[in-house]
């Protein structure tokens, strides 16, 4: 599965929608995805698993990569 990651790169600021930015998992479970995050110095925002055709929407971007866990 895929899972989307909204993120901040400041920890304790506050989220604004201007600064959000995503990165792609592929993992078996939002856990795992989590473990892996929890290293990273990053505020996450949500997490989403990203059926069929989100995922086919997604690829579309110029930044869409995805990583393995």
């Amino acid at each position: 599965m895929v899972y989307k990651v909204l993120y901040q790169e400041l920890p304790r600021e506050v989220p604004v929608r201007e600064r959000t930015k995503s990165l792609y998992f592929e993992a078996d479970t939002e856990r795992d995805v989590r473990r892996v995050l929890a290293n990273r110095n990053i505020n996450i925002e949500f997490i989403q698993q990203l059926d069929e055709p989100h995922l086919n929407y997604e690829k579309q971007s110029p930044d869409f990569e995805v990583e393995s866990l």
